[in-house]
């Protein structure tokens, strides 16, 4: 599910009007006073993940697990196409804690044991699989290069969760930042599938750490979005550099 397919089926909106991609393309984005909690309904789905069985039994710690043992460890990893499973459950476990991060497939080939080609072709399996999503960095011009390594996601953060078996209150997490990021990356992916608008999604960093969390091509047109959860100034350095992208930012007050 999306958000908004949420809201709409737990009957809190009338309709699905996927107003979070619509407002990155606007110009004056007006924050409409909701009638109900987002606030609140965020930090739950940011925990528990946007299932379709979340409508029905919201906060369901057992699906979740039960969905992990059974369709990730049981199905997938005892495929033939992976022939080492702890390795492969020792890496989506990995993965799962570094989202938002440069992903560092050598470092994660000699924390486990196995070469990097292995590393590769498990993490490809799980995104053939729809567990994770690889966003790669904005690089132009190959001669401006400065990152070249992929970001990764999980395309549904109750499942992430479940596999650290952690739960914990959105407010006391250290990685709140980074599931708020997650969580509204795979929400434009989605919107941006549904709707055909054909963008390709990117993030950016500069030879001194600045970072775009997301960037959007399609042709010429280039759009800038800082995700945080709480209100962030422009990232001048790749304004500077690309003057002719559009910049935005979504939060956790003015996503819809």
């Amino acid at each position: 599910l999306t958000l908004e397919e949420y809201l709409f089926q737990t009957g809190i909106e009338p309709e699905i009007q996927f107003n979070l991609f619509h407002n990155l393309f606007s110009n004056e984005k007006e924050t409409i006073p909701k009638l109900y909690d987002l606030k609140a309904i965020l930090e739950n789905l940011l925990i528990y993940g946007l299932f379709p069985n979340s409508i029905n039994h919201p906060q369901d710690r057992l699906y979740l697990k039960n969905f992990v043992d059974s369709i990730i460890y049981k199905d997938l990893l005892g495929t033939g196409l992976i022939e080492n499973q702890r390795v492969a459950s020792d890496l989506l476990k990995l993965l799962a804690y570094q989202i938002g991060n440069l992903v560092n497939y050598s470092e994660l080939a000699t924390k486990l044991g196995v070469d990097q080609r292995t590393i590769n072709r498990y993490i490809q399996i799980f995104e053939d699989s729809f567990l994770i999503v690889r966003i790669p960095p904005f690089i132009p011009n190959p001669r401006d290069a400065v990152v070249k390594s992929d970001k990764i996601y999980f395309l549904d953060l109750g499942i992430r969760n479940a596999l650290l078996e952690d739960y914990n209150d959105i407010r006391l997490r250290p990685d709140a930042g980074a599931l708020f990021e997650n969580f509204i990356i795979i929400e434009v992916l989605k919107a941006n599938l549904y709707m055909n608008a054909n963008y390709h999604l990117h993030f950016w960093r500069s030879r001194q750490g600045s970072e775009v969390d997301l960037i959007l091509t399609k042709g010429k047109e280039i759009y800038a979005v800082e995700i945080k959860m709480s209100k962030q100034k422009k990232n001048r350095a790749f304004m500077n550099k690309f003057p002719e992208a559009k910049f935005t930012s979504i939060t956790m007050e003015n996503l819809l």
